[in-house]
């Protein structure tokens, strides 16, 4: 099929450029875009948001989220509705909750034979708190969520008698000091496969998850007053990592020892968890790192369009004058 040149929605344009930061013509930006066989074309993006104000990732009308702001800025750009757009996550973060390595997917009818232009319209569109890292070609094998092997969490706690205010909505405030030695002891009890059900709280979600996952580290890192709980692991029960997080803390107030790791995993019953740390640790703390997939679901199409990281800007030409 030839190409056919697809005008811009108008939403996108003011005055004749992008209601963004980039002032990209409207000749240029159609030029950009083909129309393709009924097959269509699939999209990945990188995600990175502070998730501050959003109530999670999962789409809902109100309150905001990040999945629904995401779709909200898609819509205006390719004209597609969400049925048609199809765009699908990771993972479903909860509220509160940030990314650095958030994944999702998007189809379209039409192909781009550049994509600076809509990854500049696309973060032009999203608020402050939420930014497209990274948007490329993917094959058809690949699926946000189903071609995933593996995710990095990180949980963050400042250790110290008072919050810093810098850090406040990133970082879990513990005024107890921690015996930072024992909860990287205890954290390496959790390496391995196990059965993870002890530490999931109940979700609403159709189906039953598989609840024996794989951890293949877990380190505890200490800067100073923060500490960094970073876990890697082929998948995660719902509010797992937070569970986890929980007890170790418990452990490094030496309210607890490290043998309850192995003790409670065993139970496979998230009562007895509960009898000793009621609440999951706060979400605010944690964050979704990366993603980790299948090496061959990660190919770039033949033909496909560069791979955007965002545009970098340079001043070619001093406008000042001398002295």
């Amino acid at each position: 099929m030839g190409c056919a040149r697809v005008a811009l929605p108008p939403s996108l344009l003011t005055n004749g450029s992008l209601s963004s930061s980039q002032n990209t013509s409207i000749t240029k930006l159609n030029s950009l875009v083909k129309v393709s066989d009924p097959g269509g074309y699939k999209w990945r993006l990188v995600i990175a948001y502070d998730g501050t104000k959003f109530a999670g990732w999962q789409y809902q009308e109100s309150p905001p989220t990040v999945q629904s702001m995401l779709e909200k800025a898609l819509i205006q750009i390719t004209k597609l509705g969400r049925k048609e757009l199809l765009l699908v996550g990771a993972g479903r973060t909860d509220a509160g909750v940030h990314a650095w390595g958030q994944v999702a997917h998007f189809v379209t009818p039409f192909n781009y034979t550049s994509l600076d232009s809509i990854h500049a319209a696309l973060n032009g569109l999203l608020p402050q708190d939420i930014r497209v890292r990274e948007i490329s070609a993917a094959v058809p094998e690949f699926h946000a969520r189903f071609s995933c092997r593996g995710k990095v969490y990180r949980y963050q706690i400042y250790n110290d008698t008072f919050m810093d205010p810098f850090q406040r909505h990133l970082a879990y405030h513990c005024a107890y000091k921690l015996n930072v030695y024992q909860m990287r002891e205890a954290a390496k009890l959790f390496v391995g496969k196990h059965d993870f059900s002890a530490f999931a709280n109940a979700t609403r979600e159709d189906g039953v998850p598989d609840p024996l996952k794989t951890i293949s580290r877990f380190d505890v890192i200490q800067m100073g007053s923060l500490l960094q709980l970073e876990v890697e692991g082929t998948g995660f029960l719902y509010r797992q990592v937070r569970n986890m997080v929980s007890l170790l803390i418990q452990i490094g107030k030496e309210a607890l020892d490290s043998d309850i790791v192995p003790m409670i995993l065993e139970t496979k019953d998230r009562r007895e968890l509960a009898k000793y740390t009621t609440l999951p640790a706060p979400p605010h703390g944690l964050s979704l790192v990366s993603v980790k997939y299948k090496e061959d679901h990660l190919q770039l199409p033949l033909g496909c369009p560069v791979t955007s990281f965002g545009r970098h800007y340079t001043i070619t030409k001093c406008k000042l004058p001398f002295y």
